[in-house]
């Protein structure tokens, strides 16, 4: 397992534009091609040249590897936008989207600066944090769950939410999500409110239960408020609108998004009518490969497919063949930032194993791990192992744990369950140079948690780019 991606690929030159979407990659992926290593030459060819030194207790990367600045030639209105994300897998996309938008629209420029949440623990970049607050519009925050962290970005924000334009934050803790602004929608009473829509955020429903209830309440509460007259329902639909582009995660949806809360709360623009179009929506779960055609719902249409690809070798055509289940992250595959799973994939198949790649956009994957990897006839394991490459815990994410909800789902399955993980608060570099090796939160959050599921062998399989935050591979 050690060697799962360790053999080296090559890709064609591809422009980043058409790589902005999960069905725009099917073309290219068949460059994919693992090329055996020259184990004589193995040792000299493993030397690593590391810019950045990483001590292990936060990263060293700041935001302004995050940070877009417009040049605003025709000295439009300039909207501002601050960020807070666990992971880097919004960062490309949103740049993507806002130099779209910088390059299109006649109505406003947009600057955005980014933050990771583990990056707050530096004084530093935290006081730069609270600068860039203080001329912000919108602020927007998203899976903020360690609750030193949390407490620091409600501190800051807090300072600056009357005078934000906006304030959105997506499943996070009760103290951030209390936060959220949006013309007269508002969660400050938060949990204790006796409306259904409220009872969503007590503290019982945090982790997967309440990302589950989320995803529900998206597909559906926009179209019944959307015929209520009153201003508070229109701000209530437009935070669910939001939250649907924010899972959405495609560089379109975000720049649709951007337009929508600017054009709808910042009084420079108020009354230009800035069009936009309704999010488009992906699967909540379900199954996906790089080179399909689309993301299946039924296990047997996906094996049907598997079984006409021309692109097969003779040994993923043997019926003997291992088949492998990998448990993705949703926000990785639609934001486009999908490239360490699709390195596994690749390398899986090449060496002759068929793959069954699920994923969720909640926080529990023990239901798709029962649907899609489960025989609803026989209720035997479709797979001869699993490997979750979230780092997570099988249940609750970066959130929480429910491990006898895990363990319930993985004992029927009863077939070796390994958790690889991705670096997320360090980049490669930190990584391969830290003394403390692993970020000390992630050994918490992804070695120990996945522990208690019953996970085993933890690996590190992936990393970061410092600069543009794309997923690279550990040697």
């Amino acid at each position: 397992m050690a060697s799962l991606v360790s053999s080296p690929f090559t890709l064609q030159s591809t422009k980043p534009d058409q790589l902005s979407s999960p069905s725009q990659k099917h073309y290219f992926l068949h460059s994919f091609v693992p090329r055996k290593i020259n184990q004589t030459n193995l040792k000299s060819s493993l030397k690593v040249k590391c810019a950045a030194i990483g001590n292990g207790l936060f990263t060293q990367t700041t935001q302004e590897v995050r940070r877009i600045v417009p040049e605003n030639n025709q000295n439009l209105p300039t909207v501002k936008i601050v960020y807070v994300v666990l992971e880097a897998q919004y960062q490309s996309s949103l740049t993507a989207a806002v130099q779209a938008l910088n390059k299109s629209s006649k109505d406003a420029s947009y600057e955005v600066v980014g933050y990771l949440v583990e990056e707050l623990r530096d004084e530093s970049t935290y006081k730069t944090f609270c600068k860039d607050l203080e001329d912000a519009n919108i602020f927007i925050g998203s899976l903020i769950f360690v609750e030193e962290l949390a407490l620091k970005v409600k501190t800051a924000v807090e300072k600056e939410r009357d005078r934000l334009d906006a304030v959105l934050v997506f499943p996070s803790m009760p103290e951030v999500m209390r936060l959220n602004k949006l013309g007269s929608f508002s969660m400050s009473q938060l949990g204790q409110s006796k409306s259904p829509f409220f009872q969503l955020f007590k503290k019982k429903k945090q982790g997967a239960g309440f990302a589950d209830s989320m995803l529900k309440l998206v597909r559906t509460l926009p179209k019944v408020l959307k015929y209520l007259p009153s201003d508070k329902a229109q701000d209530a639909r437009l935070y669910i609108l939001s939250l649907q582009f924010w899972l959405g995660g495609s560089p379109d949806n975000l720049q649709n998004f951007l337009k929508m809360i600017s054009g709808s709360y910042v009084p420079a623009l108020k009354g230009k009518k800035i069009a936009y179009s309704d999010p488009v929506l992906f699967l909540d779960s379900g199954i996906w490969h790089p080179l399909a055609p689309c993301m299946y719902e039924d296990a047997k249409e996906y094996l049907n497919w598997y079984g006409t690809r021309r692109d097969a070798n003779e040994k993923l055509k043997d019926p003997n063949a291992p088949v492998i289940g990998l448990v993705l992250q949703r926000s990785h595959i639609v934001t486009g930032d999908e490239s360490h799973y699709v390195a596994v994939i690749m390398e899986l198949e090449a060496r002759g194993a068929k793959v069954i790649p699920i994923f969720a956009g909640g926080l529990d994957f023990s239901g798709p791990v029962e649907r899609y990897l489960i025989d609803p006839v026989t209720k035997k394991p479709m797979v001869n192992s699993v490997i979750s490459l979230t780092g997570f815990a099988l249940v609750g994410g970066p959130a929480r744990q429910d491990h006898p909800r895990a363990i319930e789902a993985l004992s029927k399955l009863d077939v070796p369950y390994i958790v690889a993980l991705p670096l997320v608060f360090q980049t490669t570099e930190e990584w391969l140079n830290s003394t403390l090796g692993l970020h000390p939160i992630q050994v918490a959050l992804q070695v120990a948690l996945p522990e208690l599921d019953g996970g085993m062998e933890p690996i590190v399989f992936a990393g970061r780019d410092p600069r543009t935050g794309e997923p690279n591979f550990p040697l």
